[in-house]
């Protein structure tokens, strides 16, 4: 009878005093009006200027939290807060199921939700679910020596926006991973360093400024945009500005990661970022399986960093996920927050184009396409922490990868909001038309991004560009006699045409690949650009 007593009170004693996961969401900011009436309280001016620039208003969201229910919460009797949201107006917190619970009596407290969904299942304001709308532990006009990363970067057709200085300058891309050792060191990162392009971070795990601490997985997703050692590894955006933001935790997986993420989210939207990427994902494998999620989860809207990542592109913000690396898995859908919406979920394919037996596939639960895109996920050229340039695999490296040509592009269109950016990288995609479950919209061809748009918005066409033969010259006005001279880099004069409506055609193959300069001159009309020969 004695070991009955002892077993049960040992199953009560697990369940009244085990350490639970759980968010606890607040129903008001009092002071919302002071700040957005003082919006530098909240949001740098460069924050500012990319929501007048996409006209996004500030918003409840916006505000911060509440510091008289922060610390309510925090002398809570066995309550620690281990990270927390103004977006989501939340705390993540961790105590015994009995304490979190006990927060309910507070009035600011709109619901409590466990990590544990079967305990959302009782008990006063329990969790509600709001249906709306991966995990891996120099500016100049040159053709850079990208080495053997050039496959990387010329299936996207990014080279092209290289050639025409499009190298990410003036962007800036948020990198949220598990580390960052090396970059402070490594050759490979110098001339970001250099350049002072490396703009701050913070060590969300550890809450203190050494950001070049952690996991090395950050460093060689760093080094797929942002290093440079020529003819060996040229990086996707190497002239980008960077903040550097370690959010995951090598030693265990655990759901505070999701909102050490979200909290990183937001300071990258309060310093101006322009691109989050993340080569993180959640789905199962928490290190207590009662935290993971189930494919049903995967709908854009029920993680705590789906949310979050939609929250960020409503302020502005493209984020980039990796879709995964479970394609080869029992389950094998993508995870949070690759599931998000407006989330690009970036699939792997081999430098063949062929879908990698790794990558994580679609669609998710509610039926949409992803992964949204493709890039390079096999023998990816690399930078280690100690400056050795070698290769890896992973959706990890696909993703910034695409997050680097991204940047290019928004350089290219700076007018362009974040969603008008997004659609031009899916409609430049190999598969945009058909579409699947494996591939997404295919292979973003970042050479055809710009001569769609300058095609489709310009009285005046030059194409194709890039061009291997020939180059056509339209006007939308009527032209008599015009001629048509093209430059070398150099300032020599290579080519000398005439040219007229019925015969506006000249040919480019007796030129070599490269950039190359051309002026148009007819009556009143002068015209000037660039030509790229492949």
């Amino acid at each position: 009878m004695k070991k009955h007593y002892a077993f049960l009170f040992l199953l009560i004693s697990t369940v009244m005093f085990s350490q639970e996961e759980a968010w606890v969401y607040f129903n008001a900011k009092p002071n919302a009006q002071t700040y957005l009436d003082s919006p530098l309280l909240m949001l740098s001016q460069r924050a500012l200027d990319r929501r007048t620039n996409q006209n996004i208003a500030l918003n409840f969201s916006d505000v911060p939290l509440e510091t008289t229910y922060v610390n309510q919460v925090k002398a809570s009797t066995g309550i620690t807060i281990m990270a927390q949201s103004k977006w989501l107006n939340a705390l993540h917190i961790r105590g015994t199921q009995v304490n979190i619970n006990a927060l309910k009596i507070f009035a600011f407290v709109d619901k409590v939700v466990f990590a544990d969904k079967s305990l959302n299942l009782t008990g006063k304001k329990a969790a509600e679910t709001k249906i709306s709308q991966t995990g891996e532990k120099l500016n100049t006009t040159v053709n850079y020596n990208y080495g053997s990363s050039a496959n990387q970067i010329q299936m996207l057709n990014g080279h092209v926006l290289h050639q025409q200085n499009f190298t990410g300058t003036g962007k800036i891309i948020a990198v949220m991973d598990a580390g960052f050792p090396g970059v402070n060191t490594a050759q490979p990162f110098q001339r970001l360093r250099d350049n002072n392009l490396i703009l701050g971070g913070y060590d969300f795990v550890s809450r203190n400024t050494n950001f070049y601490a952690g996991g090395n997985h950050g460093t060689m997703v760093l080094s797929t945009m942002g290093g440079y050692k020529e003819n060996a590894l040229v990086g996707t955006a190497p002239d980008a500005s960077y903040y550097l933001f370690r959010t995951e935790i090598d030693a265990e997986e655990n759901p505070v990661e999701e909102s050490l993420w979200v909290e990183a989210a937001e300071k990258a939207d309060s310093l101006g970022v322009d691109i989050i990427t993340t080569s993180l994902g959640y789905f199962a494998d928490r290190d207590n399986s009662r935290y993971n999620y189930t494919y049903s989860d995967m709908n854009g809207v029920t993680t705590f960093i789906s949310r979050g990542a939609e929250i960020a592109f409503s302020k502005g913000i493209i984020v980039v996920a990796s879709a995964g690396n479970e394609g080869g898995q029992t389950e094998k859908h993508i995870g949070g927050p690759a599931d998000a919406v407006s989330v690009i979920a970036v699939g792997a394919v081999s430098a063949a184009k062929s879908r990698s037996s790794f990558s994580s596939i679609g669609p998710s639960y509610d039926k949409r396409i992803k992964p949204d895109v493709m890039a390079q996920g096999e023998t990816v050229v690399i930078s280690d922490t100690s400056g050795n340039i070698g290769t890896s695999q992973g959706t990890s490296f696909s993703c910034p990868i695409m997050a680097g040509m991204i940047a290019c592009l928004w350089q290219a269109f700076p007018e362009k909001t974040n969603q008008e950016i997004r659609n031009m990288v899916m409609q430049s995609s190999d598969k945009y038309l058909t579409p699947d479950n494996n591939y997404g919209y295919g292979i973003p061809n970042f050479g055809t991004t710009l001569e769609v748009d300058s095609f489709v918005n310009s009285d005046f066409k030059v194409y194709p560009n890039p061009a291997s033969t020939h180059i056509t010259f339209s006007f939308l006005n009527e032209i008599n006699d015009a001629v048509v001279s093209v430059y070398s880099v150099l300032g020599q004069k290579v080519l000398d045409k005439k040219i007229t409506e019925q015969n506006s055609v000249i040919s480019v193959e007796s030129l070599k690949s490269g950039l190359y300069f051309y002026i148009i001159n007819a009556g009143d009309l002068h015209k000037t650009g660039k030509i790229i020969k492949q």
